[in-house]
């Protein structure tokens, strides 16, 4: 009689369990994942706006043919592999910096140093392109000090238009990646590094070897999220190259043109192709899965 009851209360628990989250995946389903699997279908087929029709593989096909994919890729990959390890080193090194107990005024560092990523993303672009113009304060400081002889052409040159982005993409995110390091740094018992300073070990030994490695989950994560906010990236482009309100152009020789910007051009700007669209934007799916699974691989616990 005993274990009847306890079956059917552990029925009603469980029907009551599905009640609760029922509504949280119809919407998950009906706002997820039907559009990804219908986004899915769509990469298969052909056609400008609405009136697609199944092409196969063409779409496929057409993509390594593309120069503008390849350029959107290029330049993907360029800020992926510059940019990423330039913002995560900063990253770090200031959590050190900040964590120091004997530093002074560090919550007006800190908060200095976050402010950026919480700044209207369209000042700030407007800002850094008001700074890097052929007269602004950037190259005029650069010719005061002596360090350039004539302007850099930050807006028009291609090569410098990259760096330009770079360096507004790591002045916005390295206070974000900064704060968790910090946070993951105040968690460390501090009579570690007291035990490794009377063992006379270097600061600089100290945090190779002690901070680095106890911040390895922190350091895993941040690298993931900044690999798949980089693969995304679309807002600083399109503002900074103003690349989403003229015609699609993403600054000189569309230099600073991405992979979602490209995706935002096939569908809006040019003539709409959304099946080739969907394609390119499972593009970004397969490099995030890819470079996601080899950073967990890489990082993973050795026996």
């Amino acid at each position: 009689m005993t274990s009847v009851s306890s079956g059917a209360q552990r029925k009603r628990f469980d029907v009551n369990g599905w009640l609760f989250v029922g509504p949280a995946l119809v919407l998950i389903a009906t706002f997820m994942i039907v559009p990804i699997l219908h986004s899915l279908w769509m990469s298969f087929q052909q056609g400008r706006g609405m009136n697609l029709t199944f092409g196969g593989f063409a779409n496929f096909a057409k993509l390594w043919n593309d120069p503008l994919f390849l350029t959107a890729l290029t330049n993907t990959s360029v800020f992926f592999v510059v940019q990423v390890p330039i913002m995560l080193a900063l990253a770090l090194v200031m959590a050190a910096l900040l964590n120091d107990p004997n530093l002074r005024c560090r919550g007006l560092f800190r908060t200095a140093i976050f402010l950026p990523c919480v700044t209207s993303l369209v000042a700030y672009s407007v800002l850094f392109k008001s700074m890097f113009v052929t007269d602004g304060i950037v190259n005029s400081t650069l010719m005061t000090v002596g360090l350039i002889g004539e302007p850099i052409p930050w807006m028009t040159d291609p090569f410098w238009f990259k760096v330009m982005v770079i360096v507004a993409i790591t002045w916005r995110w390295t206070g974000y990646n900064m704060i968790f390091y910090l946070a993951a740094m105040q968690n460390i018992d501090r009579s570690i590094y007291e035990a490794a300073r009377i063992d006379g070990v270097p600061t600089a030994a100290r945090f190779a070897f002690l901070t680095v490695p106890m911040l390895k989950p922190v350091i895993l994560f941040t690298i993931v999220t900044s690999t798949i906010g980089t693969l995304q990236l679309f807002d600083e482009v399109a503002n900074l190259s103003s690349g989403a309100a003229a015609g699609g152009a993403a600054g000189p020789s569309n230099a600073a043109l991405t992979l979602s910007l490209y995706i935002y051009n096939l569908t809006f700007r040019f003539m709409p192709s959304f099946g080739y669209a969907a394609l390119v934007s499972y593009v970004i799916v397969f490099l995030v899965a890819v470079l996601s699974f080899l950073q967990f691989y890489v990082a993973r616990e050795r026996d």
